[in-house]
């Protein structure tokens, strides 16, 4: 079962409409996300809530996306968790906007933050709710991940992915995690 529930973004006002933060903007469209109270504790946000097979957290790091696994060991230890309790959710550069799919395990994708939660879980054997930002057109990778969406792809996350991925998200909630990335490997919306 998961317990801990990371959305990896980037603490700040002027990255909440960042790519690199689409976790986090998932996370505010999620239908009970209203329902959530937050206090500040290791190193982020978290807020827990109770549900049929024991409690859950929602953490969101505030270390900033390279250093998530400070705060994410630091729950994880506390709560005495193991790594196949914690899902990541997180922007993913080698899938597609407007997509988005679970997995368990794998590599990394030069992705700092799944660098950093390795790093201090000593694995990277955890589950993971990835959003497909694409890659640029040009090298400039952290000026991109860095970028605001556009009004259109805005649109298109308020209107079908966060919607669809939010009725994926809530089954893993209730049901767990076991057959999520096969019924949800890479659902391309719009």
């Amino acid at each position: 079962m998961i317990r801990l529930y990371a959305f990896l973004g980037n603490y700040g006002k002027e990255y909440s409409g960042n790519r690199h933060n689409v976790a986090w903007q998932f996370l505010e469209a999620l239908p009970f996300a209203g329902n959530l109270s937050w206090e500040r504790k290791f190193k982020g946000k978290v807020a827990s809530r109770e549900l049929e097979g024991g409690r859950v957290w929602f953490l969101k790091p505030e270390t900033y996306m390279n250093n998530s696994g400070e705060s994410v060991g630091e729950l994880m230890r506390f709560y005495r968790l193991e790594p196949a309790e914690v899902l990541a959710v997180h922007d993913e550069l080698e899938m597609a906007f407007g997509a988005f799919g679970f997995k368990f395990s794998g590599g990394l994708g030069g992705h700092n933050g799944l660098r950093s939660m390795e790093k201090h879980l000593g694995t990277r054997d955890f589950a993971r709710l990835r959003f497909g930002i694409g890659r640029p057109a040009h090298d400039d990778v952290a000026g991109y991940v860095l970028s605001d969406f556009s009004g259109a792809e805005r649109e298109l996350l308020n209107s079908a992915v966060f919607p669809q991925a939010g009725k994926a998200f809530s089954e893993c909630l209730e049901k767990g995690f076991e057959g999520m990335p096969e019924r949800y490997k890479k659902v391309i919306c719009g």
